[in-house]
C-alpha cells in the first residue's frame, strides 16, 4: 500500500492485499475463534505484547484487522479499532481517558441517544459529562476544568444537520491539554477530515455510511497518534505503568500507536465490543464504493433541500448546504464537498401533519436508522430522541415539528416526488 495512493484508491485497497494463503483478492471472512501459536516462546511474546499477531478472535482477527488498516488511512489515522456498534466506539474512545470523578464536555447538538448515554449511562462509571453550545468558544473554556478529559462532538450533527467549526473547537482543546473526539459517522472522511483539523480520535458508527446498505453493526475509534499521553498526569492508563502488562507504559513503549494498543490490549480483552468479521466484511466491500456514494448523496440532498425550502409547505429546512443557512459559509469553508446528506424540514401544521407525512411517504423507508443507500425519514423527538426533554430536543435541532430526512442515492426526481405526494397529504 502506498500513502500516496488518492482517497478513492485507499478505499479500495487499503488492508487489502492478496490473501498469502491462496492468493484470493477480496479479503477472506475468518470465522475463527483463535489462531494456533508456533511454540510456547510465541504464545509468551504474543500475551506480554512483545509481538504482534493473533491470539483470539475478541482481541484480533485478520479479516477486521483489514478493515481497522483501511480505516486508519481513509481518516489518516495511526491506528484504528473496530467494535461491535457506534455507541461502544464512544465509550472505546472515552475508556483510556476517563476516570472516577473525571468528565467530559460534550455538544448540546448530537444525537439522542449519545446525549442519554452522557448524561444518565456513563454515570455509572462514575463519569459525567458537561453539555456545551460550541459555537460559544467561551463558555467551552469556562466549562473545562481540573477533572475535564476530553470534548466531544458531531462534526456533522444527527438530526440538525449542523456543521460543527473543527479547527476552533480543536485549539480550545489543544490549550487545555486534553483531546478532542469527533464523531464524523454523517461526514465521513470523503467529506471531512477531522485529524486534519486538530482531532485527537475520531468515532464511527460503522452502521451508517461506511457500510451503506443497512445489513451492519459496527463502530470504529481511529488515532491521529499525534497525542502526548505523557505530557501530564491527566491520563495515566497510557502514560503510567500497566499492572496486567508487568509495569508496561503504553505511550513510552508504543509511541503513535499506544491509544491503539491499549483498545485492544485492554478495552476489548476487558469489554468485549468486538466486531465480528462477517461484519468487518461488510463494511470493507462499503468503503469500496463511499466516494462515489457520498457524491450522490450530496447531490441529491442539495436538490431534495433546495425544492423543499422553495414549497409553500414547508415552513423552515435546516441544511448547511442551503446558501439561506447560518452554517453554510463554514461548510464551504470546512466541508468544500458537501454538509452531508441528513437535515430536518419543518411542515406546516406541526406535529400532527408531521405524523401523516411520515406515513404517507412511499418511497422513504420509515426506520430508525440513516446513511443507506436509500432515502429514509423519521419523526425524530417521538423515536430516536425521544428520552430528551423539550429544551433538549431543541438544542439538538429535533423539535417536535421537524422531521429528518436521510436522502439516499436514488433518482432524485422520484425522492421528490414521494415527498411531494406526502406533503399533499399531510397539508391537506
Amino acid at each position: 500500500m502506498s500513502d500516496d495512493w488518492h482517497f478513492d484508491t485507499q478505499a479500495i485497497h487499503a488492508g487489502a492485499a492478496p490473501d498469502p494463503a491462496t492468493g484470493a483478492r477480496q479479503v477472506p471472512i475468518y470465522q475463527t475463534t483463535a489462531y494456533q501459536f508456533k511454540d510456547a516462546d510465541h504464545a509468551a511474546r504474543l500475551f506480554n505484547l512483545q509481538e504482534v499477531g493473533y491470539i483470539y478472535s475478541r482481541l484480533t482477527n485478520p479479516t477486521v484487522q483489514a478493515l481497522q488498516t483501511r480505516l486508519a488511512a481513509l481518516e489518516g489515522g495511526a491506528g484504528a479499532v473496530a467494535c461491535s456498534s457506534g455507541h461502544a466506539a464512544q465509550i472505546m474512545a472515552l475508556f483510556p481517558l476517563m476516570g472516577p470523578g473525571r468528565n467530559l464536555i460534550a455538544s448540546t447538538r448530537l444525537y439522542g441517544g449519545t446525549v442519554t448515554q452522557f448524561s444518565q449511562t456513563i454515570r455509572r462509571f462514575g463519569w459525567s459529562a458537561k453539555f456545551v453550545d460550541l459555537d460559544d468558544l467561551d463558555a467551552l473554556r469556562e466549562a473545562i476544568d481540573d477533572d475535564t478529559r476530553a470534548i466531544f462532538c458531531e462534526s456533522i450533527s444527527n438530526p440538525g444537520g449542523y456543521v460543527t467549526d473543527l479547527p476552533a473547537v480543536a485549539e480550545v482543546a489543544d490549550a487545555a491539554g486534553i483531546p478532542l473526539i469527533v464523531d464524523n459517522t454523517l461526514a465521513t472522511p470523503v467529506l471531512c477530515r477531522p485529524l486534519e483539523m486538530g482531532a485527537t480520535l475520531v468515532v464511527h458508527s460503522l452502521t451508517k455510511y461506511l457500510t451503506g446498505n443497512g445489513t451492519v453493526m459496527g463502530g470504529a475509534v481511529i488515532d491521529s497518534g499525534k497525542f502526548d499521553w505523557s505530557a501530564s498526569d491527566k491520563f495515566p492508563s497510557l502514560s503510567a505503568e500497566e499492572p496486567a502488562y508487568h509495569g508496561l507504559k503504553f505511550h513510552e513503549t508504543f509511541g503513535p500507536a499506544a491509544f491503539t494498543f491499549h483498545s485492544i490490549a485492554i478495552g476489548l480483552r476487558d469489554l468485549g465490543m468486538t466486531l465480528n468479521p462477517q461484519a468487518a466484511h461488510y463494511t470493507l466491500m462499503g468503503t469500496e464504493t463511499l466516494g462515489l456514494r457520498m457524491q450522490r448523496h450530496v447531490e441529491n440532498a442539495v436538490k431534495v433541500a433546495e425544492w423543499l425550502e422553495a414549497d409553500p409547505r414547508v415552513t423552515e429546512v435546516s441544511y448547511a448546504g442551503l446558501k439561506s443557512s447560518p452554517y453554510n459559509d463554514r461548510a464551504q469553508r470546512l466541508y468544500p464537498r458537501g454538509a452531508g446528506a441528513i437535515f430536518n424540514f419543518k411542515v406546516k401544521g406541526g406535529y400532527e401533519a408531521c405524523v401523516k407525512l411520515i406515513g404517507a411517504l412511499k418511497l422513504f423507508s420509515h426506520v430508525a436508522n440513516l446513511g443507506d443507500t436509500r432515502s429514509l425519514a423519521i419523526h425524530s423527538a417521538s423515536t430516536t430522541h425521544r428520552q430528551l426533554t423539550p429544551e433538549q430536543l431543541e438544542a439538538a435541532g429535533a423539535p417536535l415539528d421537524a422531521v429528518r430526512l436521510s436522502i439516499g442515492i436514488e433518482n432524485v426526481e422520484d425522492i421528490i416526488a414521494d415527498l411531494d405526494q406526502a406533503l399533499s397529504t399531510a397539508t391537506a
